[in-house]
């Protein structure tokens, strides 16, 4: 009976209907992948934000939307007030000025923060290290297990029980990186985490930042130095210049993006440029 069935379609719309199965899939996963990102992150509204150290105005008026589940890169030369940025939107300084929203009430464990250096407790071994993340919640009775998950997600396990100093650079930023996903945060700011490390090991954490991005779904900022690491990795590119955004930058490439290809190198040459002809104009 299945054979009858499947043989008394026409010839060319069985050859239709293979072709067009796996284009359906992908399109399907493709929209769950976005339902579940828009889940998972949060939304992110800034109006008006201004900043200032004393008489040094940092932030003048940002006005910016992030929606939820998107990766957005921050750039610019130093002292443009991309750091400040950041670390308002972690709640880690004052507001002057303005406002952030993201559109619900937020627990402390929904944003958290990734430095460039990995800060971690040189008393505490790669497992209670990666606990501290946890933090209301690190005396639950599974903290241990979550903590194990982190590890796993980031491919240190095997490292639980070792000790920071026995670690090397690249290692120590996956605990810092599994550190703050055990929370597992709706919104996950990065601060030049890759600054410090080889080239090597820069791309392999890279390349580990996009697929924890995917698996679980948290909207992401990224601030760095480097536009090539932007393009790669974000869906937009925000260039900062004296306080206010310069220059908003859509990156459309397929994912996984293919490093050096023509379209990326595209963008990042359009970014420096932009960041050049800034240098020149001051």
């Amino acid at each position: 009976m299945q054979t009858a069935l499947r043989t008394s379609l026409p010839e060319t719309e069985l050859a239709s209907r293979a072709n067009f199965a796996p284009h359906a899939r992908v399109v399907r996963e493709e929209r769950q992948d976005e339902r579940r990102i828009q889940a998972s992150g949060l939304p992110l509204s800034i109006r008006g934000l201004r900043k200032s150290f004393g008489d040094n105005e940092v932030l003048r008026g940002i006005d910016l939307h992030i929606p939820a589940g998107q990766f957005v890169a921050i750039v610019g030369k130093s002292g443009c007030g991309k750091s400040t940025l950041l670390r308002l939107i972690a709640g880690l300084e004052k507001i002057d000025a303005g406002s952030i929203s993201f559109g619900q009430d937020i627990q402390p464990e929904d944003i958290r923060v990734m430095f460039q250096e990995p800060r971690l407790l040189p008393w505490a071994r790669v497992l209670a290290n990666v606990e501290v993340g946890l933090g209301r919640d690190r005396a639950s009775t599974d903290a241990h297990a979550r903590a194990e998950k982190a590890l796993t997600e980031v491919g240190l396990a095997d490292k639980r029980e070792q000790w920071p100093s026995v670690l090397s650079g690249g290692q120590k930023q996956r605990v810092a990186l599994g550190r703050a996903l055990v929370s597992r945060p709706r919104v996950l700011a990065f601060d030049e985490p890759l600054g410090a490390l080889d080239a090597l090991t820069r791309i392999s954490m890279q390349r580990l930042l996009e697929r924890v991005w995917r698996d679980q779904g948290f909207t992401a900022i990224l601030v760095t130095h480097d536009v090539s690491e932007a393009v790669a990795l974000a869906d937009r590119v925000l260039v900062i210049e004296e306080g206010r955004i310069a220059h908003d930058v859509t990156v459309n490439a397929a994912r996984p993006r293919q490093r050096g290809s023509a379209d990326l190198a595209g963008l990042e040459g359009s970014i420096l440029s932009h960041l050049l002809s800034a240098d020149d104009r001051t």
